[in-house]
């Protein structure tokens, strides 16, 4: 008896997935549990076990396609007493259509047209009386005329190229039109409103984050290259935080040069018994968790649409990961319920699932807050981008050893430079600075670890 083996539920919002690997072909035995494909979401790669063992009478993905849940994968031949338990017979799957077919059941519209104007966009009633004004002038208002050149200052234009926004498509509220920094930011929350309360369906969205390119074959070879579905979520979930969360990054440094000694001390100890080193990653986490315990408007979300704060009382920390794909930020959970060296070996761990393609969903979900650590790569400093719905980031650059005034003469002192990005609507510039201070004391005095676990 024939059954079909579908593609399974892979979690909240995920409707497809590309196949990456094809590990079967018809006329193969396989066994319960045994993998038939890969694939790859917009969040990890999955590999898809059989669910009974059988021998393969057909296979209908192939490497690069894009399947629905629930589109069969492949067709397998069972024994008549195993068939028993499953209902699904070939005869029901017949008219199921394959992958290429699935692909074109929802086209996706060609947006080639003419562009809306942005008074034709349909603003929400969420959006501020401010915002509805400079998006839908009254016909008296004075606003830049259609295929002239905005007047604006140079850093709103600046700000404007930062952000996806054609600066010549805002409505100036100034004087002749000027466009001022308000406007561009009433112009980018209103469209962004839009495509969240359509679902994203919304063409001026799609519209602030294109920008037009020119021929570059007009130069030289080029080589075009379709991006995975880890860097499109990337550049679409960053995109989506620059223009819509107001950011501000804070700078430190915290001495570290007893707790290196401290750590390596202990490091020789951790990789005996498990084989893992103890990183300074491993001990922010702690440290970490511990903040988010004492500052807890950086362990929370905001509801906009509410008018909320959503407090968390659970204390989990993704950490970004590079890999040959793309940035991927696993979580730590439950960091405050264990210790350093159990932090050092579930980082370890977890890290190479991710760089091995072997992360499951559920190891990238439920984060609070995150650490992304570039000082094995080096740089003095940088300003990590918040991880919506989270509202704090902290980065960490190479230590470096400088001079420090001390009893009266300089001695030299390891360094480790910080910058924690965070959400100034929810995060004031005063707390962000007692935050990373807290974090940098506690980097230099270890004990408080301990006082505060």
């Amino acid at each position: 008896m024939s059954i079909a083996i579908k593609l399974p539920e892979l979690g909240e919002n995920i409707e497809s997935a590309q196949v990456t690997f094809v590990m079967v072909k018809p006329g193969d035995q396989i066994e319960e549990g045994q993998v038939l494909i890969e694939i790859e979401t917009d969040k990890a790669s999955i590999e898809v076990p059989a669910e009974e063992s059988g021998t393969v009478k057909e296979v209908f993905a192939k490497e690069g396609d894009t399947l629905a849940i629930g589109a069969t994968i492949i067709t397998l031949e069972i024994d008549s007493g195993t068939a028993e338990k499953n209902k699904d017979d070939i005869a029901e799957n017949k008219d199921t259509p394959k992958p290429e077919e699935e692909k074109n059941v929802a086209p996706v519209e060609d947006n080639k047209g003419d562009e809306p104007k942005v008074a034709d966009i349909e603003i929400p009633e969420q959006v501020s009386r401010a915002s509805d004004k400079i998006i839908n002038p009254p016909k008296s208002a004075l606003y830049t005329m259609p295929g002239k050149i905005a007047p604006a200052a140079p850093t709103t234009r600046r700000f404007a190229r930062q952000i996806g926004v054609d600066i010549n498509k805002v409505k100036g509220s100034g004087p002749g039109g000027r466009v001022s920094m308000d406007d561009v930011k009433a112009y980018s929350k209103a469209l962004h409103q839009q495509y969240k309360e359509t679902g994203g369906q919304v063409g001026g969205f799609a519209n602030i984050l294109k920008e037009p390119l020119p021929d570059f074959s007009k130069f030289g070879d080029i080589r075009v290259e379709e991006m995975s579905n880890i860097r499109k979520k990337t550049a679409e979930h960053l995109s989506y935080a620059w223009a819509t969360i107001p950011q501000v990054t804070q700078f430190d440094k915290a001495d570290i040069t007893q707790l290196e000694v401290t750590r390596k001390k202990f490091s020789k100890i951790a990789e005996k018994e498990s084989g893992n080193k103890l990183t300074i990653t491993a001990i922010l986490l702690k440290i970490v968790g511990l903040a988010l315990k004492k500052f807890p408007q950086f362990n929370a979300s905001i509801d906009m649409e509410n008018k909320q704060v959503i407090y968390k009382d659970y204390y989990n920390i993704g950490v970004a990961v590079d890999t040959e794909r793309g940035l991927i930020v696993p979580v730590i959970k439950n960091v405050l319920g264990k210790s350093i060296f159990e932090l050092s070996d579930e980082l370890a761990e977890i890290a190479a699932k991710a760089r091995n393609r072997k992360i499951g969903l559920e190891d990238l979900q439920g984060g609070n807050f995150s650490i992304s650590n570039l000082g094995g790569l080096g740089g003095t400093s940088f300003t990590p981008i918040v991880n919506s719905p989270e509202v704090a980031i902290l980065g960490i650059s190479r230590g470096v050893f400088e001079p420090r005034f001390e009893a009266g003469e300089f001695i030299p002192k390891l360094l480790l430079p910080m910058s924690l990005t965070y959400d100034h609507r929810i995060i004031d510039g005063a707390d962000a600075v007692r935050f990373i201070r807290w974090i940098a004391t506690a980097l230099e005095e270890p004990l408080m670890i301990a006082m505060n676990s």
